[in-house]
């Protein structure tokens, strides 16, 4: 109901000089709303006595941004968890697919180089579209364009999954004597009248079937595709969730919250390589948008903070990123870890302590208030103390597997040259073997051989991983002509020493892991707080972009390059064609990962070291702390006016109450 009621400036409520307000109060049938104006006012514009219509309608609009905000403020907790759990989840799926690379390269014979592209095209995807989404983003409702990237992500996870499906049962690489027989099958074909040439023929024959229905090799695109669309499905949920616990949480409380998430998101991977170490053991069968773009651009990579610490993050992340794809495959060639185990340790132990590390990052800055350059300072120890322990890895590594043919040579000396050629030797000159095969045993004299044909056994019993062979020449050269020269199926075991070198890297690898991550939490408020509050989430997707392109996809690829240029035995596709790495050269594949990773390392050191200079160079000494009043601490120079605005007038200035909620 409409009413007018008419107060005159004069009467018995309280008024402050200067300015006019409104009173409101309510009667069973009315709403009266009472105007004081100033004298000084009064002779303006109205006369003693002013009648002011007034709509219930007005109040509610007046009042509808401040109750939105409210609401956001009292769901931050709900979105908080929700955001944890997508964290969680994108964390278990993608380091998952990391600890299957080396079932991926089998399963699909593809090189190590492949399968590092493989594993970019999650950051392909996430290019694509993290510039339109963490600007644009922003401006709508972020919530919901989070829960639109989940369910595209599910697809992608999906279609990772399709060629379990339609590849058919998986054809193992098998010597004869290996399969499940009764019969005992020599190993050693001295005689070509052993085997009936319309046997060989047909044999032949299925191969060349084989080769012809070998299409469902190249099933490896639907893993690249799915991946990528993952990549795609995951663009908005870093950018704009951080961004928006940044916004609507309580401002000593927003470190302690990505603190969170970031450790919710390191806890993820625990499940996904403890599922990984599970899976290892099975066989395979079984709306309206603000369009001021180039400006904010411009006025982002303008700001000397933040470009040296992306440069920083870069090399950083390239390091990383090539350390961890490529971890679970460094620990089964250097150790002699089976795929099983090594997951298992990765997730049981390295994983937690990451975790443990980021968590402790957010609350070191909440309990000591640290200030922009203090997180700086945090961030630049962490990496500098986690590299150095990096360098004592270099000692921590096993000698290569005695592999006659390759590492050794069939008298037990160490091989000098010509790996391949090295393969054959008198002792099994008599056999028709062949050296691209790859089903190694284990002498009784510690010798690996590439298989039993090139090991020049006549015998065998048993079957599958219980297959003994016996008589083996190549085996005896080393042994007294009265003891028997047999063999076991599978590599030998490495040397008595590498167990104990195991535990040493497993320590000081959790002790590094540890420390590097106590910078994440300290160089994420670094970034946020370093750029004006209206380009927060611009800014931490150009950083997510430039992650992404310039770590994300490059590092695993040239990663896997150089791990492949330490290969002594590739393997072979049954059509032709080289296959997977079989064995690698332990000493150059310690040099090459633990080398690469330390180098790119040190590098995003010297730009660390370059973001605190910067800081220290223009800040003054009373803007280094994050004042207690709740204003934002953000990296001021003598021309702050200019550079930084304050968070709460912007907030007061710029808040539209629509843009959380029209599309």
């Amino acid at each position: 109901m409409n009413v007018w009621v008419g107060i005159s400036g004069r009467g018995s409520l309280p008024r402050k000089k200067g300015r006019h307000h409104l009173w409101r109060f309510l009667l069973p049938e009315a709403e009266y709303t009472i105007m004081e104006i100033s004298p000084k006012e009064n002779t303006q514009y109205f006369s003693n006595n002013t009648i002011l219509p007034v709509d219930r309608s007005s109040f509610k609009s007046e009042s509808s941004a401040s109750k939105e905000k409210q609401s956001c403020c009292g769901g931050i907790k709900i979105f908080l968890g929700a955001l944890s759990f997508v964290y969680f989840a994108k964390a278990l799926s993608g380091s998952y697919l990391k600890s299957t690379i080396t079932q991926i390269e089998r399963r699909f014979d593809i090189p190590s180089s492949l399968v590092g592209v493989i594993d970019g095209s999650f950051e392909i995807g996430n290019l694509l579209t993290i510039i339109l989404v963490s600007y644009f983003g922003a401006k709508l409702h972020r919530p919901r364009i989070i829960g639109a990237g989940c369910l595209i992500m599910s697809a992608g996870t999906f279609l990772i999954a399709m060629p379990q499906f339609f590849m058919g049962r998986y054809r193992y690489e098998r010597f004869p004597s290996t399969m499940n027989s009764t019969v005992s099958i020599s190993p050693c074909l001295q005689d070509k009248s052993q085997t009936p040439l319309s046997d060989l023929e047909k044999s032949q024959a299925k191969i060349n079937a084989g080769c012809e229905r070998e299409a469902g090799s190249s099933m490896w695109i639907y893993v690249l595709l799915g991946n990528l669309l993952r990549g795609i499905g995951e663009t908005p949920i870093q950018p704009l969730g951080i961004t928006y616990i940044d916004d609507y949480a309580i401002e000593e409380d927003a470190a302690l919250y990505i603190g969170c998430v970031q450790t919710l998101a390191i806890i993820g991977p625990i499940f996904g390589f403890l599922l990984g170490s599970l899976c290892a053991k099975l066989y395979v069968d079984i709306g309206f948008v603000d369009l001021d773009f180039l400006p904010s651009l411009k006025n982002l990579f303008g700001n000397p903070v933040y470009i040296l610490y992306l440069c920083a993050s870069i090399l950083h992340f390239n390091s990383l990123i090539g350390m961890v794809t490529y971890k679970p495959k460094y620990i089964e060639q250097q150790y002699g870890q089976t795929s099983s185990k090594t997951n298992f340790v990765i997730g049981l132990i390295n994983i937690p302590a990451v975790a443990f590390g980021i968590f402790s990052g957010g609350l070191i800055m909440k309990k000591f208030r640290i200030s922009v350059l203090g997180a700086a300072k945090l961030s630049l120890g962490s990496s500098f103390f986690g590299y150095l322990l990096l360098l004592s890895l270099f000692a921590m590594g096993c000698e290569n597997s005695d592999v006659a043919g390759l590492t050794v040579s069939y008298h037990g000396t160490k091989q000098m040259s010509g790996y391949e050629q090295g393969l054959f030797s008198d002792c099994n000159s008599d056999c028709m073997c062949s050296q691209n095969d790859w089903d190694p045993i284990c002498g009784e004299n510690g010798i690996t051989y590439v298989s039993a044909c090139l090991a020049g056994c006549q015998a065998s019993n048993g079957s599958g991983k219980n297959t003994v062979f016996f008589n083996c020449s190549c085996v005896g050269i080393l042994e007294s002509p009265s003891r028997s020269s047999s063999a076991v199926m599978g590599p030998c075991q490495k040397g008595n020493e590498c167990p104990k070198m195991f535990l040493y890297f497993l320590v000081t690898s959790v002790i590094t892991s540890y420390t590097l991550s106590v910078g994440g939490t300290p160089g994420y408020m670094l970034l946020l707080r370093c750029i004006k509050p209206h380009l927060k989430s611009f800014a931490l997707g150009i950083y997510t972009l430039a992650v992404r392109v310039l770590a994300g996809i490059p590092a695993p690829v040239y990663f896997g390059v150089a791990i492949d240029t330490t290969c002594l035995k590739w393997g072979s596709k049954r059509c032709g064609g080289r296959g997977a790495c079989r064995l690698y050269h332990s000493s150059t594949l310690r040099y090459m990962y633990l080398g690469l990773t330390l180098v790119l390392g040190t590098m995003s050191v010297f730009f660390s070291v370059a973001v605190l200079w910067v800081l220290r160079k223009r800040s003054a000494p009373q803007d280094e702390t994050l004042s207690a009043n709740g204003e934002r601490g953000t990296c001021v120079t003598n021309s702050r006016k200019d550079n930084f605005f304050n968070s709460d007038h912007l907030i007061q200035t710029t808040y539209w109450p629509e843009k959380e909620t029209r599309l």
